[in-house]
């Protein structure tokens, strides 16, 4: 008897990483609603990435892991933003897959 396996969607094994640019953030902090495993609003009124240990990362550009199990949040997140700051890419080649740069 053989078994049949699906193949997984396209991108699903792909180890993918989320930042926000703080420049552009209106602190509307839709982002913190969707997901706020990944990230929070910080006491300047700004949404920024939290790391696996549930720490805030204030330094510009900082990156964070997308938890598979998140990833439907965090898209829906970096969709809803109004301001067009958050960026979800690619671990392997930094190819912005969701957000303002994503093709």
């Amino acid at each position: 008897m053989s078994v049949q396996h699906e193949a997984p969607a396209e991108g699903a094994e792909e180890a993918l990483e989320v930042w926000i640019d703080q420049d552009l953030c209106t602190g509307d902090g839709i982002c913190a609603q969707y997901a706020p495993e990944v990230f929070e609003l910080d006491i300047d009124g700004l949404a920024y990435v939290k790391s696996a240990d549930d720490e805030l990362l204030q330094e510009v550009g900082a990156t964070t892991p997308v938890p598979l199990p998140l990833l439907q949040d965090v898209v829906d997140s970096a969709k809803e933003c109004p301001g067009d700051c958050i960026h979800v890419r690619r671990v392997r080649d930094r190819v912005e897959v969701y957000g303002p740069d994503a093709d």
